[in-house]
């Protein structure tokens, strides 16, 4: 087996010191420290990596959701040179789709379809719905998210939603629109870590179908890029992204680890 030895980013969740007016101020937080990887059991992959058109295009879908131009940075100047290093490296590439049919033409894509085979029907039982329960979901999307003068614009954009062209997928890399696709790219590769990108860390990546709960109940390890993602922020946490920093909290306790980009990069080219 191969190693890979790098710095790694985890969270000390201990101890509480309850000589502290806030025990929780003990714990000893933030630690790096340099790690082994396995070179032929670790991916990479890049979740809900979108171009969802311009703010001149589609007004309401950025009202509603502003971390899309941090997203498009990111795109732009840090997913180029990691994936050049990936893919130049030998280690697995995958995609995770959604929101679309935007994917089906990629060979990547028809190859997971096949590995995974038919989808299992839902295993859960769904409430009755009534008049009520639909007025509350109704009245959460007007008012809480997002917003119901914003919905026309994210209605029509969907459909044209597309991969940007510094993440677009190459040659046969695998892409899945679930776990059970991203789980069978997986086992057909070998892989047992995933180390994640895209958007956002604390929405998508962690809840979404082939987001890291999906994969960490089927045994993979997750892991996150610092560099490579964004978060869903709110009008308090959005001038710090504090949002972010929770999410990768959260996944550096719960999940993997948080590796920096630069040091991803040096570790696997040399």
């Amino acid at each position: 087996m191969q190693i890979i030895t790098l710095p790694a980013s985890y969270y000390r969740q201990f101890d509480a010191d309850y000589t502290r007016d806030i025990p929780g101020e003990g714990y000893g937080g933030w630690q790096k420290q340099r790690i082994e990887i396995s070179r032929e059991h670790t991916g990479v992959v890049v979740m809900h990596a979108w171009d969802v058109g311009t703010l001149e295009e589609y007004p309401g879908w950025y009202r509603a959701v502003e971390y899309i131009p941090r997203s498009y940075e990111i795109c732009r100047s840090v997913l180029p040179p990691l994936l050049s290093a990936v893919r130049a490296s030998g280690l697995k590439l995958f995609h995770v789709v959604g929101g679309g049919d935007y994917y089906e033409g990629y060979a990547g894509y028809r190859r997971a379809v096949e590995l995974a085979g038919p989808e299992p029907e839902s295993g859960f039982p769904q409430a009755e719905s009534d008049p009520a329960l639909q007025n509350l979901y109704r009245l959460k999307a007007e008012c809480s998210f997002p917003g119901k003068h914003n919905q026309p614009d994210i209605s029509w954009g969907a459909p044209g939603v597309v991969f940007p062209l510094e993440a677009r997928p190459e040659g046969e890399e695998g892409i899945a629109e679930n776990g059970q696709q991203l789980f069978a790219l997986c086992r057909e590769t070998g892989i047992n870590h995933l180390i994640y990108a895209g958007f956002a860390i604390n929405w998508c990546l962690l809840l979404s179908p082939g987001g890291m709960a999906d994969m960490q109940k089927r045994g993979v390890m997750c892991s996150a890029f610092r560099q490579a993602v964004t978060a869903v922020e709110n009008r308090e946490t959005a001038r710090r992204e504090l949002c972010k920093e929770l999410g990768l909290w959260r996944v550096a306790l719960a999940f993997g680890f948080v590796f920096d980009v630069d040091d991803f990069i040096g570790a696997i080219s040399s």
